[in-house]
Formats: C-alpha cells, structure tokens, sequence
C-alpha cells in the first residue's frame, strides 16, 4: 500500500510503501526512481532521529552515478510507527528489532525485484545495525559507512553511571524516560548553527530545518533511557567480534562530536579490505557536509561499489 512521501522537502520524488515487520510493526519504506541501465541498489540505512526525506539530496547523488537506493524509516521514527505513547521519544526494546525492520525492507527490494548487486550505505545508527548485518548472512557486496555509531561518546567517568542507570530504568519500569541531558524537542530546532555538532555547512543546515519546520511529523526528539542502555549493549556486543573479510568504506569528519572514533580507527585498522578517509574539519553529518565533503566521499563510495560486483 502507498504510503506519503513529501517530494518538496526532499527535493525530489521517490514511491514509498507500508511494509510490515515480522513481529508486526508498520514501517514506511521508499523506492526512488531507477536510473537507466542501473549498476545495482545502494541501501541508506539512516541514523536516530533520521527520516526518508532527508536523503532526497544523496538518492540523486547516486543517480548520477549509475544506482538505485532504496530506504526505510526505523520503528519509532519518521513516519514509522511510533514505540511509546510520547512520539517525540526514540525508543527501542533491543537493537535486534532493527533487524527485522532491515529484512522487512531486503523482503520488499525481493519483491519489486530491485536491480542487482545490492550495496549498503549507512550512516551513524544505521552503521551501527549496518555492522550487525554484515556479521551474518547477509546480500551486500559492499558497504561505505558514514560516522557510524560503534561507540558513544561520553566522558569515561559518565560512562558506568550511564550504564547502571540505563539498566536499572529496565528492571524498575522507567526505561520510557528521556535519557539525562535530553528532551523532546528535535535537534535542528533547538540549536543554532552556530555552535551545531551535525554540520559546518550553512545551507545543509537549512535544508534540515526546513524539512523539520515543513512536517513535524517526522522530527524525534531525544533518546529514551531503553535506547541508551540496548545502545550500549549493541555496541559492547558488537566490539568483541571480528570485522568479516569484506569490502568496507568508512567516512569520518575530524571534528565528530557525536559518536566515539576510537572504535571506529580500531576496527578500520584492522578490517580486511576495509578503507578509513578522514575528512578534515568535518562533523557527523558527512553526507550532510561541504560540498567538497559530500563529492569525495560519494565519488569513493561509487568506485567501492562499481569495483565490487
């Protein structure tokens, strides 16, 4: 079934559709148009807080290099359904959840019959679920991943009590609350450019809020205390395993403020066929970036996946 899709802000059209998830959750998908003689499909696996709409900019930036893409909105967020009765709290049971949200969208591409090969690109939360896949049985030849989300960035001395107090909120019913230091309101209405940790460039910003001011519906505001501590566990789970022997990308602004790097050189420097490019002065939002940020980093994740077939 048809599902809306706000083509002004996103700056471009795509088809999006309701799907439905193994254990019964609606989520909204979209399938934007397939360039002639198409090199494959790249899969955007967006981050927290994240909508479709927002990578209305990059589905073109692949376009123009030959591939599909086709996304989804995790549970919770976007125009997904919702997990708790306040909207505006991104919330998750465990991280496993996500990937019956990503078979649900590989089920789907199955069934519009997607061209093939068939890569990954995810950014921030999504790298995160991203790398969970990869673990597995899984159909991508390739993946660029953009900041992902393999640690959180907190002050060491935070870190226990972050810990305690995220499973404690399980085991005493409060795991609904907002997490310390956050709220309801959505990041790219609460802050100023000025002082932004997501982007340096002016006009990505805008774009960002503009989509937010247009259609609230699809902001998210902070995350919950559950979110925080199956955040927490995913990624403690996920640095005790080995990276597969398989092609990798992985894009990284100097100036991240969001996620913790150190995971992140130290499963790059030791990734079989994996590749790290820096990118000087750079915040979280690489894709979200300069112009000369984006350019590169979609122009290395192109050749990655043209030479992985």
């Amino acid at each position: 079934m048809n599902a809306p899709f706000y083509d002004e802000v996103a700056e471009g059209p795509a088809r999006a559709l309701w799907l439905t998830t193994a254990d019964g959750v609606r989520l909204r998908a979209a399938i934007w148009p397939i360039p002639q003689g198409a090199k494959g499909t790249v899969f955007l696996l967006s981050g927290r807080t994240e909508y479709m709409e927002k990578y209305g900019r990059t589905a073109a930036d692949l376009a123009q290099r030959g591939y599909a893409m086709i996304s989804l909105d995790w549970r919770g967020q976007g125009l997904s359904a919702r997990v708790l009765d306040d909207p505006m709290a991104g919330h998750i049971g465990d991280f496993s959840e996500y990937q019956s949200d990503l078979q649900a969208l590989l089920d789907l591409a199955r069934a519009q019959g997607l061209p093939e090969p068939w890569y990954m690109l995810a950014h921030s939360m999504g790298g995160c679920i991203g790398l969970r896949t990869l673990m597995g049985d899984h159909p991508f030849k390739a993946a660029a991943f953009s900041a992902p989300m393999w640690g959180i960035l907190m002050a060491a001395w935070m870190r226990p009590f972050a810990t305690a107090l995220s499973s404690a909120s399980r085991w005493f019913h409060f795991d609904d609350r907002f997490a310390p230091g956050t709220k309801a309101t959505t990041y790219v209405l609460d802050q100023a450019f000025s002082g932004n940790t997501l982007t340096s460039d002016a006009e990505m910003w805008d774009y960002m809020r503009r989509q937010a001011l247009a259609h609230p519906d699809l902001s998210l505001g902070g995350p919950s205390l559950g979110w925080l501590n199956a955040a927490l566990n995913e990624c403690q789970l996920l640095a005790q395993m080995r990276s597969p022997d398989f092609p990798v990308l992985t894009g990284l602004g100097t100036a991240e403020k969001i996620v913790d790097t150190g995971p992140i050189h130290l499963r790059m420097g030791a990734w079989p066929r994996g590749k790290l490019s820096l990118f000087s002065g750079a915040e979280h939002e690489v894709l979200m970036e300069r112009s000369a940020t984006r350019l590169r980093f979609m122009n290395e994740a192109a050749d990655l996946f043209d030479r992985s077939k």
